[in-house]
């Protein structure tokens, strides 16, 4: 016999975690299918441990600046070992937590690889022990992996993904990291911060392209006069490894090819979702390029089947996945009959992103060309770091705040920033704009002193020409 429940959540990474324990706070018999680590990608080998990873380099990088503080760290070093140890610590204990969350829970979790069978049956095979389960409801979760070049696969040894990025075997001196969005950024500026020649190779015209053009030129700028060099409008047409490091051929913007070595290489060129062999081809799954296409409620076009986070459609971000979870849940526990629980759909627009290179970017909705291209009339505020005194107490003057302002009715379209802590700052216009105010609620609301999110406050005064300390 089969062992049934309400709901089966396949993966257990920001998403599925997630959705279980919702799920199981409304009353619903819960199992979680995990093949690796609980907490998936995110949490063990994705956003936390490379967050872990890059505030060593913040310290570091202080250290070798201590002087602008009055301070003295002579021949600062570190220990590579023990920065990657203290990154995989963080990641063990928040895996504990996660066990720990599905035990309060009552969670029934099985470790295996698990793959439908039909709408509302799923196998689970652990060493060869096959499992029969069946389920209400079944949601998918199974998160993605990282894009490789087909010309030059990953070895582990002078050519990386994020996985061996985040526990490296040694330290590269010069490295190439392909691709400028999040992951690959954040690698640039780490390695960077902790003493490598970084080179970036980007095929669009600028760096972290979903960015507002503003926010990408200025991360340019700040990242060239780091030491870093940027290669946009750029292409590598081979990647050849061997046991010394890893010769590039590089199509540059001019359309010249530049031959260069490097020590080490990342790819970061993008996702692969991972639906393959669970299934889903079989049950007559709904994809777009692999994607799972679903509906506002997670619903796949199959009754009964869900799905969350990096297999449907993008921002492939850990907190659209957490935030879908909880949206599956309850649409799931209203269908079998909670009539208290009020599921709501999610508008993209109101997801907000976050790059932890340094200096850091944070955005939220329409950038100002995105704005203007959808026929709105916008109104722009910018304010920069060097106007606020908590940033200059700080040391910390480098970026700006944007805002963009529909003119006819005062409604925050978008929200762009670069600069210390942005990434904490973002929510604040995240919840303006969810909660769809307008220039007068974002004026009219008192801004503590002294702190970086007056920022915020001097950037929608400035869009209606009332910023005071400009």
């Amino acid at each position: 016999m089969a062992d049934a429940y309400d709901l089966i959540v396949l993966g257990s990474g920001p998403g599925g975690y997630v959705a279980a324990i919702r799920a199981s706070q409304l009353g619903l018999k819960v199992a979680i299918v995990e093949r690796e680590l609980l907490g998936g990608i995110c949490l063990n080998w994705g956003c936390i441990p490379t967050k872990a990873l890059l505030r060593s380099a913040e310290v570091f990088h202080n250290m070798k600046h201590a002087d602008a503080y009055g301070l003295s760290a002579e021949k600062p070093s570190f220990d590579l070992a023990k920065v990657v140890g203290r990154s995989r610590a963080v990641s063990k204990q928040l895996n504990q937590g996660v066990t720990h969350l599905m035990k309060k829970n009552k969670i029934t979790v099985l470790m295996g690889d698990g793959a439908l069978t039909a709408a509302n049956k799923l196998t689970v095979t652990n060493d060869g022990k096959k499992t029969e389960l069946t389920a209400k409801n079944i949601i998918v979760a199974t998160g993605a992996r990282a894009r490789e070049l087909p010309f030059a696969r990953a070895d582990g040894k002078r050519i990386w993904t994020y996985r061996t990025a985040m526990t490296p075997p040694d330290m590269p001196t010069e490295l190439l990291v392909i691709g400028s969005g999040a992951i690959g950024i954040e690698f640039a500026s780490f390695y960077n911060d902790m003493g490598a020649k970084v080179t970036v190779v980007e095929m669009l015209d600028r760096i972290v392209p979903v960015e507002d053009a503003d926010v990408s030129d200025a991360l340019a700028k700040s990242l060239v006069k780091q030491g870093m060099t940027i290669l946009t409008g750029a292409g590598v047409e081979s990647l050849k490894a061997d046991a010394k490091g890893v010769a590039a051929s590089i199509k540059t913007a001019d359309g010249k090819t530049v031959e260069q070595r490097f020590s080490h290489c990342i790819v970061a060129v993008g996702i692969v979702p991972n639906t393959e062999n669970i299934g889903l081809e079989a049950l007559g799954v709904a994809m777009d390029r692999g994607f799972l296409k679903t509906d506002p409620m997670c619903r796949t076009n199959v009754p009964g089947i869900w799905a969350i986070g990096d297999i449907t459609a993008p921002p492939w971000l850990a907190h659209k996945a957490s935030h879908e979870g909880v949206i599956a849940a309850e649409a799931i526990a209203q269908s079998l009959g909670n009539k208290d629980v009020q599921p709501h759909a999610m508008d993209p627009l109101n997801i907000p992103g976050c790059t932890y290179c340094h200096p850091q970017v944070a955005s939220v909705g329409l950038t100002e060309a995105k704005a203007r291209e959808a026929g709105h009339n916008v109104r722009v505020g910018k304010f920069p770091a060097i106007g606020n005194g908590k940033a200059i107490a700080l040391g910390e003057v480098e970026g700006f705040i944007k805002t963009v302002f529909d003119a006819t009715t005062g409604e925050l379209l978008g929200a762009h920033m670069i600069g210390a802590e942005v990434t904490e700052l973002i929510q604040g216009y995240t919840i303006g704009k969810t909660a769809e105010l307008v220039e007068a609620d974002f004026m009219n609301t008192v801004f503590p002193h002294p702190t970086l999110s007056e920022m915020m406050h001097e950037s929608v005064l400035g869009a209606y020409g009332k910023a005071i300390h400009i």
